[in-house]
């Protein structure tokens, strides 16, 4: 006599389906749903991402978090205005942070003509004004993306 008896089959509705058919999108679509302009990095000649090496050398996780989701809030609502985002000229445009311990930072970006937001600069606020250098790379760095552009 066997051990265990079986009084029939298992109903229809417990058998999984034998194929499994779904649609499923490239992975950049994916990614930039409901984006309307998604953030690339300004990458150098030598294969660098300035600002991610940026955010990565962050001590606090907090404040990586508060300038992504900051980026976050442009990306899906662009056009932005303040407290969030504001031209600084020449096309460029910064994202203003508050971070942990009452600092400010900022990452200056414009926007290329695929429609990309390009992520040229970032830093920590230490003045009240946006220090004249950081500006000047910042617009450097677009006019070498934009020469890579074309």
């Amino acid at each position: 006599m066997p051990a265990c008896t079986v009084y029939g089959t298992l109903p229809e509705v417990h058998k999984k389906p034998k194929f499994q058919t779904r649609m499923v999108a490239p992975l950049e679509t994916v990614e930039n749903e409901g984006k309307r302009i998604p953030a690339i990095f300004f990458r150098t000649v030598g294969g660098r991402e300035p600002v991610r090496d940026w955010l990565k050398s962050l001590p606090s996780a907090e404040d990586r978090k508060r300038i992504g989701e900051d980026i976050k809030t442009i990306e899906f609502g662009w056009p932005v205005g303040m407290p969030v985002c504001r031209p600084v000229g020449d096309g460029v445009y910064e994202v203003r942070s508050r971070l942990t311990q009452n600092r400010i930072a900022r990452v200056l970006f414009y926007i290329d003509k695929k429609g990309l937001m390009v992520l040229l600069h970032g830093f920590i606020k230490k003045a009240q004004k946006s220090p004249i250098k950081d500006l000047d790379l910042a617009k450097s760095n677009k006019n070498k993306h934009q020469r890579g552009l074309a």
